[in-house]
């Protein structure tokens, strides 16, 4: 199972960036699909999620209103549409998947992609 996300960089604050996440090995009709962060010398926090079940979208309190996370299964994988943003955004986004738990055990997804850097200059 590989996970890839592409789309990062550095953008202003205010501005808008689109992450992307290509899976291999799995299906995300039949896995959950979230994405994770990082910032420097915090810890790893969960953003959004996806869940395979009900097809609901749930969000970290912080982000509600300005990310989007939409699965697409055209191209086997996820997309986290990111408006709005700030420089507290400014981390690595990792993209995760799981086939057992859902969107409430996001830290505990099996796989993790190699994570892409999202930088938010002010």
């Amino acid at each position: 199972v590989q996970l890839a996300e592409s789309g990062g960089g550095l953008v202003p604050a205010g501005g808008s960036l689109t992450l992307s996440c290509t899976a291999s090995g799995l299906s995300v009709n039949t896995y959950t699909i979230g994405w994770l962060r990082q910032a420097p010398g915090k810890a790893r926090e969960g953003v959004a999620c996806f869940d395979r079940g009900d097809l609901s979208a749930w969000y970290e309190d912080s982000v509600k209103g300005r990310f989007t996370i939409s699965s697409d299964r055209a191209q086997n994988g996820a997309t986290l549409q990111m408006n709005n943003v700030t420089p507290e955004d400014t981390a690595v986004y990792y993209c995760v998947a799981d086939g057992f738990y859902d969107c409430h055990q996001l830290h505990r997804f099996d796989y993790r992609g190699q994570g892409t850097q999202v930088t938010v200059s002010s």
